[in-house]
C-alpha cells in the first residue's frame, strides 16, 4: 500500500494538472466541456476512491499470489515479454471485469459511479467506485496465474494500465484513423458513456478494442447519433458517496418489497435494471426515455459557491498529498482517522453543493472533532513537523468551514433543498 501511496504523490497532480489544462484549452476555443459543479464532484469522487484503495480498505476473496502458487503451469522469468503477456492478461481481464459490471444487478453498483456524470471529460474519468469491497479481480487473472506470470509484475502494471485509461475521456479528440482498430480511443469511449440505445453497454475495452470487436459489444460512433451522457436512473446529486450506494440501496429495498423469495434472492444477479414485477408496478422508479431530452441535475450557486467548492476540492487533495507524503510515520491506525476525516469532509461540502441543509451538521460535527483532536494531541498527524504552525492552519481551516457552511445555508439561502436524492 505505501508503494501505491507514492505513486499516488506523481499521479494525483498529474491528472489535475490534465484537467486543469482541459478546462482552459474549452475556454480558449469557445467550446467548453466542464462546469463547475460537475468537475468538482468528480474531482471529490476520485479523492474518495483514493482514500480506500490506498489504505487496503477490501475484502480480499482470493489473492493472485495464491492462484498463481497452486495453479501456474509453468516458470518464466521477468524478461520483456513476460510483460507484454502480463499486459494482455491485465486487459483481457478488465473487459470481462467491465462487462460483469454493465450485465449484472449487484456488480453495477460498483461501477454506476463512473458512468453517472451528465458530462464527458477528462474529471469525469476520475469518478471511481468506493463500493467494490470485495477484492473479486484475482479470478479474471486465472490465465496469468496458468502461464506464471509474476506477481511482482502484475502488481507494476496494474496501476500502469489503470492510469492508461484516463486521456480518452475526452471530446475534444476526434477519430484516430487506424488506432481505432488497436485501442481505445475517446471516440470509442464516448460511445461507452451514452445513454443512446444504440450505445448502451457498448465498447467494454480498456486499451485495447479487440476484446470488442472478438466479443461482439463494438459500437462505432455515428456521427447521426449524438452521444447522451450520464445514467438512465439520474444520480441527482453531486455528493459522489450518496451516488456509490444509490444502486444497491434500490436493490435492498426491493428485494425487502417483493414477496417471492426467489425474486429476494435472484434480484441481485439478474441482468442490470431487473426488478421484481410486482414491486415494479407498486413502486415505479422515473427514468429516462428521450435522451435528447432531458433535464441535467443543476444547483443554482453563486460564484463565491463555486469557488468555495474549488477551494475545498483543492484543500482535501492537498491534505490527502500531505497524507501520501507521511504515509510511514503516521501509521495505519493513524492513516485511517486521517482518511475518515477527508471522507467526511468531502461528503459535507458536496452535500452543500446540493444546497442540502444538513451540510451544516455535517461540517460543525467534522469541525469540532477536528479541532478536539488537535487539541488533545497538540498537532494534526504531524504537520506541524513539516509545515510552521500547520496544526494551527488546520484549526483554523475547521473553523472556516463551519462558517462558510452556515453562511452558505442560512444567509445565501436561496434554492435550499429539502430533500437529497
Amino acid at each position: 500500500m505505501e508503494t501505491y501511496a507514492n505513486a499516488l504523490l506523481y499521479a494525483i497532480p498529474g491528472f489535475v494538472l490534465l484537467v486543469v489544462f482541459e478546462v482552459l484549452y474549452g475556454y480558449f476555443i469557445k467550446d467548453q466541456m466542464h462546469n463547475v459543479m460537475d468537475t468538482v464532484s468528480s474531482l471529490s469522487s476520485g479523492l474518495t476512491n483514493i482514500i480506500k484503495d490506498s489504505l487496503g480498505l477490501v475484502v480480499i476473496l482470493v489473492s493472485y499470489p495464491y492462484l498463481l502458487e497452486h495453479l501456474a503451469l509453468i516458470d518464466i522469468k521477468a524478461t520483456w515479454l513476460v510483460y507484454v503477456i502480463a499486459f494482455i492478461a491485465l486487459d483481457f481481464a478488465g473487459y470481462w471485469n467491465h462487462r460483469l459490471a454493465h450485465k449484472v444487478n449487484f456488480f453495477w453498483n460498483q461501477h454506476v459511479i463512473h458512468h453517472s456524470s451528465e458530462e464527458f471529460n477528462l474529471a469525469c474519468a476520475l469518478r471511481q467506485s468506493i463500493s467494490n469491497i470485495f477484492g473479486y479481480f484475482p479470478l479474471l487473472l486465472i490465465p496469468a496465474a496458468l502461464l506464471g506470470v509474476p506477481n511482482e509484475v502484475i502488481a507494476l502494471l496494474a496501476p500502469i494500465h489503470l492510469f492508461a485509461q484516463f486521456w480518452y475521456h475526452t471530446r475534444h479528440i476526434g477519430k484516430l484513423g487506424w488506432l481505432e482498430y488497436v485501442i481505445i480511443t475517446p471516440s470509442q469511449h464516448r460511445v461507452h458513456h451514452a445513454i443512446n440505445p444504440e450505445y448502451i453497454d457498448k465498447n467494454l475495452g480498456q486499451i485495447f478494442s479487440v476484446w470488442d470487436r472478438m466479443f461482439g459489444t463494438f459500437q462505432e460512433e455515428l456521427d447521426e447519433v449524438p452521444p447522451q451522457y450520464g445514467v438512465l436512473k439520474p444520480a441527482g446529486t453531486w455528493n459522489p458517496i450518496l451516488i456509490n450506494f444509490q444502486h444497491v440501496w434500490r436493490l435492498t429495498k426491493d428485494a425487502w418489497r417483493t414477496k417471492s423469495y426467489w425474486d429476494k434472492f435472484r434480484i441481485w444477479f439478474m441482468p442490470t435494471g431487473w426488478r421484481p414485477e410486482d414491486v415494479k408496478e407498486k413502486f415505479p422508479i422515473s427514468t429516462i426515455t428521450d435522451v435528447y431530452n432531458f433535464k441535467k441535475y443543476h444547483t443554482p450557486a453563486s460564484n463565491v459557491l463555486k469557488g468555495y467548492a474549488i477551494l475545498q476540492l483543492l484543500t482535501n487533495t492537498l491534505l490527502l498529498m500531505f497524507m501520501f507524503y507521511s504515509y510511514s510515520e503516521i501509521g495505519f491506525d493513524q492513516l485511517l482517522l486521517f482518511g475518515a476525516f477527508v471522507f467526511f469532509g468531502i461528503y459535507g461540502y458536496t452535500t452543500l453543493m446540493d444546497k442540502h441543509p444538513s451540510a451544516v451538521w455535517i461540517e460543525v460535527i467534522r469541525g469540532l472533532l477536528g479541532i478536539g483532536f488537535i487539541m488533545f494531541t497538540g498537532d494534526w498527524f504531524g504537520i506541524s513537523d513539516h509545515l510552521p504552525l500547520g496544526s494551527v492552519l488546520m484549526a483554523l481551516y475547521f473553523v472556516g468551514t463551519i462558517i462558510a457552511t452556515i453562511y452558505f445555508i442560512y444567509i445565501e439561502k436561496e434554492f435550499i433543498r429539502t430533500d437529497l436524492a
